[in-house]
């Protein structure tokens, strides 16, 4: 089985689980440290024709993450192509579980069992708290509606005031992300590289958690640490 995913998390989940099933990554595939595939480009840019050149039994993606005019290039040209559609926790596994045994992985990996344990043994949230979600900065972007890793803080007792946006991730000024009556303010480090010294500064007086965007974001084995890293990065925050 030779698989090209153009997919980081899904890349990580590929890597851990079936080895040697990977021959190509894109350039944001970060996971595992030691991945060593041949590179294709971007996310929503990779090179169709390296991809191609390689002959994969399986190009990995996602309805999000990858842009449908390069998808349906791979397919015209022969390649067959899995996507995934990930809006939720539940539906994280389901995909995850899809994903690998069309890689050929032999059993279920341990991590996937764990990581569901996980998620399903979370208690219901003693408290819930109002935030708003950046995910980027000029312009100012945060989730909206129907996003995984908006289910991610909802498990987390966190509601993201812009949920029944109609748009999956608005554009909205800065001037009304501040007013907008949130308790808290998330700032993951991706897409958009949040940090100390950018982002909270933009929210005077509001409570600022930083938090691993590869734990909010990614659905892969950082799913089983994910509860436990972002729900102490959250109550940090909320002290």
């Amino acid at each position: 089985m030779r698989v090209v995913s153009l997919v980081p998390s899904l890349t990580e989940a590929i890597a851990v689980s079936v080895p040697g099933a990977l021959v190509a990554a894109t350039d944001w595939c970060a996971h595992p440290a030691d991945l060593d595939v041949i590179r294709v480009g971007g996310t929503k840019n990779p090179k169709v024709d390296r991809i191609l050149a390689l002959a994969p039994d399986l190009v990995v993606a996602n309805e999000e993450e990858n842009r449908a005019p390069d998808l349906a290039a791979l397919r015209a040209a022969g390649a067959e192509v899995l996507v995934t559609e990930v809006r939720d926790v539940p539906q994280a596994f389901r995909e995850l579980a899809r994903v690998l045994d069309a890689c050929g992985a032999r059993a279920r990996p341990r991590w996937l069992d764990e990581a569901e344990a996980a998620w399903t043994a979370l208690p219901s949230p003693a408290h819930r708290t109002t935030a708003v979600v950046p995910i980027w900065r000029r312009p100012w972007m945060v989730l909206g509606r129907d996003t995984f890793a908006g289910d991610v803080l909802a498990r987390l007792g966190v509601d993201h005031l812009y949920a029944g946006h109609d748009d999956r991730y608005p554009k909205v000024p800065l001037e009304e992300l501040r007013v907008a009556g949130a308790g808290l303010v998330v700032l993951p480090d991706e897409p958009y590289r949040f940090s100390p010294d950018d982002g909270p500064e933009a929210f005077p007086g509001l409570p600022c958690a930083l938090v691993s965007g590869r734990h909010l974001t990614w659905y892969g084995p950082s799913l089983a640490e994910a509860p436990r890293v972002l729900a102490g990065a959250l109550r940090a925050a909320l002290r």
